[in-house]
């Protein structure tokens, strides 16, 4: 054989994988597209979990503040007496 014969077989071998490659990406970005779309649904659940945690403590922390306020003034008002 020839080193031109070899080149050109060499040649269409990679011009067949390449497609070949190019086919299975092209099949693929289908799951690919579905993988980053629940990754994002992910981070976003998290992201509203993270909000409402921290919404619900601050919640928490002012009616904790508000107890101790009613709880001053009944021991101011008990001293005063």
């Amino acid at each position: 054989m020839t080193p031109t014969h070899d080149t050109t077989v060499h040649t269409h071998n990679d011009a067949t994988a390449v497609r070949q490659n190019r086919t299975r990406d092209m099949q693929l970005m289908p799951e690919s597209l579905a993988r980053a779309q629940i990754q994002n649904r992910l981070t976003e659940a998290e992201s509203q979990r993270r909000a409402l945690h921290v919404l619900s403590a601050r919640r928490l922390q002012r009616r904790a503040e508000r107890a101790t306020l009613r709880a001053r003034r009944a021991l101011a008002m008990a001293v005063m007496q």
